[in-house]
């Protein structure tokens, strides 16, 4: 599964159309979440975007709503398709797991991306988050519901998730600084997502 993992970033640069026209314009099933997260944050508030995708719909959804929003993807051909269509806003192609902008923002949003790295990669990403939030900004990610390794499909291909054992993600957000005001697991008005809403200290 581990040659799996290494295989996401060209999956989803190689079908960034179909990726784009899998997640929009279209139901936004995430609202709940996302306003939950919000809620948490200032008018105008700044938002990172750790792997934004195309920008639909969570960017947009937040752009419209006044939020200034910084995203990040690792596939270049997807952060060329938010600069299309948002480019007043800061887009860049980089690696998540390497980032150092040098400032922090009100709310960190890590929505179906960071499970997509291998267990160490996901733990060493709780130092990304800590060093790019604000205190008493937000952090909302998903996970998966268990410790473990699980492939899907996206474009005929495989498509790797993992990860960790919930308490172990408890565990790295009090070590970061982070206390978690929301979890579900397997959400089921969420489309079955795990999610996890902290905020810094």
């Amino acid at each position: 599964m581990s040659h799996d993992s290494e295989r996401i970033i060209g999956l989803y640069d190689d079908n960034s159309a179909e990726w784009d026209r899998l997640r929009g314009p279209g139901s936004l099933f995430e609202k709940p979440w996302i306003d939950r997260f919000t809620s948490l944050l200032g008018p105008g508030a700044t938002i990172l975007d750790l792997g934004c995708g195309s920008g639909r719909p969570l960017a947009t959804y937040l752009i419209g709503n006044g939020y200034r929003v910084t995203g990040v993807d690792s596939s270049p051909a997807l952060v060329g398709l938010c600069r299309s269509r948002f480019p007043h806003n800061e887009w860049m192609a980089a690696d998540m797991r390497t980032l150092d902008l040098g400032r922090r923002f009100d709310g960190v949003l890590v929505w179906d991306s960071f499970f997509h790295l291998k267990h160490d990669d996901q733990r060493a990403m709780f130092g990304v988050f800590a060093r790019h939030v604000q205190p008493r900004g937000a952090l909302m990610f998903t996970s998966g519901p268990k410790h473990g390794e699980v492939l899907s499909e996206f474009a005929g291909e495989p498509l790797y998730h993992a990860s960790l054992d919930p308490m172990e993600y408890r565990k790295l957000l009090h070590e970061h600084g982070f206390q978690v005001v929301g979890h579900v697991a397997e959400d089921p008005a969420c489309g079955e997502h795990t999610i996890w809403l902290a905020r810094s200290h």
